[in-house]
């Protein structure tokens, strides 16, 4: 029950700029993810 509670908390407090900041770097990574190839080939 503590446990829950102390969750329950946290997540409360977590903040929306840092889940957004996180979307945002995903989006880039898979982005990154699907274009790596031509980005290689585009660096040799």
């Amino acid at each position: 029950m503590k446990f829950e509670r102390k969750f329950g908390r946290k997540r409360k407090k977590s903040n929306p700029k840092k889940g957004l900041l996180l979307v945002i770097l995903l989006a880039i990574v898979i982005y990154l993810w699907y274009n790596a190839e031509a980005l290689i080939n585009s660096f040799f």
